[in-house]
């Protein structure tokens, strides 16, 4: 969840689920931005298409073994908006949101996703999202916060931070600085993105909730995300791979914790 967009959601999911499954913990990843999705792409499975099997849709399992769903497999062609059936589109808006949540439901609900040990929610843009998603989950683990150091973004996500923990009462696994830095695929300087007068992880000590780590921008891992292959795999020793592998290990850390 970030409350902002742009700052990289699903990005961080697909490197989460790349993550966790190298260090062995069964990940699956549902893409719950209906109007946006774009998680079948980056896992690779957008050409995939969902069928029915004993009463469940059977997930799409990317290369490295990942289930995914996401609402582009079930679009006809990359660039098909989502219309809701409606006497009249204009009025589809006025029970849109009910529309959406219910077919998330049945993504999460009626997939068979086979044994997990932990599934990722990717959330679309929204400070709102992650209530609506705790009122259909009751049971949810946590949230794990996306941002860049734009203080734009952090605004936003300071909002959203307060929002988990105040109104949805959903735990907090930590904050995920997505871009930190851009390293040259030439030379492998770095250089920061963004500079303002305090960090992500400053805000997540004021917060009170951990700091996972950073993930630096990367030209190649941002063509490995396009075209669904593991850049961990194919990266192992470069700087984006490492930090990429500490924030999940960092996560899954938090996630024996909360299970004992």
């Amino acid at each position: 969840m970030s409350g902002k967009g742009g700052v990289g959601k699903s990005t961080v999911t697909a490197c989460l689920a790349d993550g966790l499954t190298r260090l062995g913990v069964r990940t699956g990843v549902l893409d719950a931005d209906l109007n946006g999705p774009c998680m079948a792409r980056m896992m690779g499975v957008k050409d995939h298409k969902p069928s029915p099997q004993n009463g469940a849709m059977i997930a799409a399992r990317n290369a490295y073994g990942v289930p995914v769903m996401s609402m582009d497999m079930f679009l006809p062609e990359d660039e098909t908006p989502l219309v809701w059936e409606a006497s009249s589109q204009q009025g589809a808006y006025t029970w849109r949101s009910m529309v959406e949540m219910s077919a998330l439901r049945e993504l999460l609900s009626d997939t068979d996703w086979g044994n997990l040990d932990v599934l990722l929610i990717d959330l679309p843009p929204g400070a709102e999202r992650l209530q609506n998603l705790a009122d259909l989950v009751p049971d949810l683990t946590g949230a794990i916060v996306v941002s860049t150091a734009s203080q734009t973004a952090m605004t936003v996500v300071s909002r959203s931070i307060l929002m988990a923990l105040n109104i949805a009462d959903v735990r907090i696994a930590g904050v995920v600085e997505n871009m930190s830095k851009m390293i040259c695929s030439e030379c492998g300087c770095k250089e920061q993105m963004f500079i303002g007068a305090e960090t992500v992880e400053e805000l997540a000590e004021r917060h009170g909730v951990p700091y996972l780590g950073a993930i630096p921008f990367n030209i190649t891992l941002a063509d490995y995300l396009e075209t669904g292959r593991s850049y961990i795999e194919e990266h192992a020793g470069h700087p984006a791979a490492r930090a990429i592998l500490d924030v999940a290990k960092r996560v899954h850390f938090w996630l024996k914790n909360q299970s004992k």
